[in-house]
């Protein structure tokens, strides 16, 4: 009868240890997904950091999705394959991912129109007769840029985790 017992007991013993070994295990995967996910949130800031500096520097690789434009989606590389001309890789030179990311990441810049800013003053309670007296202030359109950039090609990086960020500049 003890032997009995204890071998319940043993079994008993036996399930708790392979349960807490799952859920460790299980821990460990999640842990590994997230640091993956942060090393590629990091790189895709690189990307929109990387796409402002090309969009001051004066580049010609803007995709027009203004007035009269393409028509473009709110995520442009499911619209572009990689070998776009407005699809850029970050070079080396701006930024160097690090050993442990997927790959270096790339961005998008598109023009989406000129439009009203709503940080400019046009006078004195801002309204239309204001400018008439000489009381407008700067000039109250601005042409907006969205950048669209991701930690990496997914081709390319397989079943790592990719982030897409978005921000719109305006100039």
């Amino acid at each position: 009868m003890a032997l009995v017992v204890a071998l319940v007991l043993l079994i008993l013993v036996t399930l708790i240890g392979l349960a807490a070994i799952r859920g460790t295990t299980t821990q460990q995967r999640m842990t590994g997904n997230f640091y993956d996910r942060e090393v590629a949130f990091q790189n895709a800031e690189a990307g929109l950091s990387a796409g402002a500096q090309a969009l001051t520097a004066g580049t010609t690789d803007i995709r027009n999705c203004g007035q009269g434009g393409a028509v473009c989606q709110a995520n442009p590389f499911t619209q572009l394959d990689s070998s776009s001309t407005f699809v850029k890789s970050v070079t080396t030179a701006a930024f160097t991912a690090a050993g442990n990311a997927s790959g270096q990441p790339q961005y998008v810049i598109e023009n989406m129109g000129t439009y009203a800013d709503p940080n400019s003053s046009t006078g004195y309670s801002q309204t239309a007769n204001a400018s008439q007296y000489g009381a407008q202030g700067v000039v109250a359109t601005a042409v907006y840029y969205r950048i669209t950039a991701r930690s990496g090609d997914p081709a390319v990086i397989g079943e790592r985790a990719v982030v897409t960020l978005q921000a719109m500049y305006k100039q």
